[in-house]
């Protein structure tokens, strides 16, 4: 008896539809999923490409000065980028600016560090010079004075001996009075007698 042909196992089935689930899965996944970072050297030149860059120079009359201050501030940034035999301090103190960069603010600092030295010595002369001259004065004052007190030492014994003399011419004329007068006495006796 002939067996009954079987169904081949190779049929065609229909896909299925993903479930919900796994479709929400799905989107979550990529939901999560963290951005892709930039390298870190692109990173580093978006950076400095944002970061704005320092200025060299700035204007003088921005910095709270007087017009007097001003002008030595421009005269001193001169004078250091002369010494160091550069034409940049020139040119920004023509302009009326103030340098920036290391190097210039750093030859400034030290020419300004020059000057005060300069001008504290200055000022150590003059002390010692005005305290050699008040010690000359006080000794020409001291001088005077004890010049002074023997001048007028002199002076009483100059009136003592005058009080003296005049007290003794005095007493001489006196005297001399009473001479007269009995000499006069004494002559007329001697006429009456004679």
């Amino acid at each position: 008896m002939p067996h009954p042909p079987q169904r081949s196992s190779h049929h065609h089935r229909a896909p299925r539809p993903p479930s919900s689930s796994a479709s929400a899965s799905g989107s979550t996944s990529t939901a999560q999923r963290p951005a892709q970072r930039p390298p870190p050297q692109h990173h580093a030149q978006q950076q400095q490409q944002a970061r704005p860059s320092a200025p060299s120079s700035i204007p003088d009359t921005g910095l709270g000065l007087t017009a007097q201050e001003i002008q030595t501030l421009r005269q001193h940034q001169q004078a250091a980028h002369n010494q160091a035999r550069s034409s940049a301090g020139s040119q920004a103190s023509s302009q009326g600016r103030l340098l920036l960069d290391p190097a210039s603010l750093n030859l400034l600092a030290r020419h300004f560090d020059q000057v005060l030295q300069s001008i504290s010595g200055r000022l150590e002369q003059l002390d010692r010079a005005m305290a050699a001259a008040t010690e000359t004065q006080h000794t020409r004052v001291r001088s005077a004075l004890q010049a002074a007190d023997d001048t007028l030492a002199r002076l009483r014994l100059i009136e003592e001996q005058s009080e003296e003399l005049e007290n003794e011419f005095a007493k001489i004329g006196r005297l001399r009075e009473i001479v007269r007068s009995y000499r006069a006495r004494v002559a007329e006796m001697e006429r009456r007698l004679g």
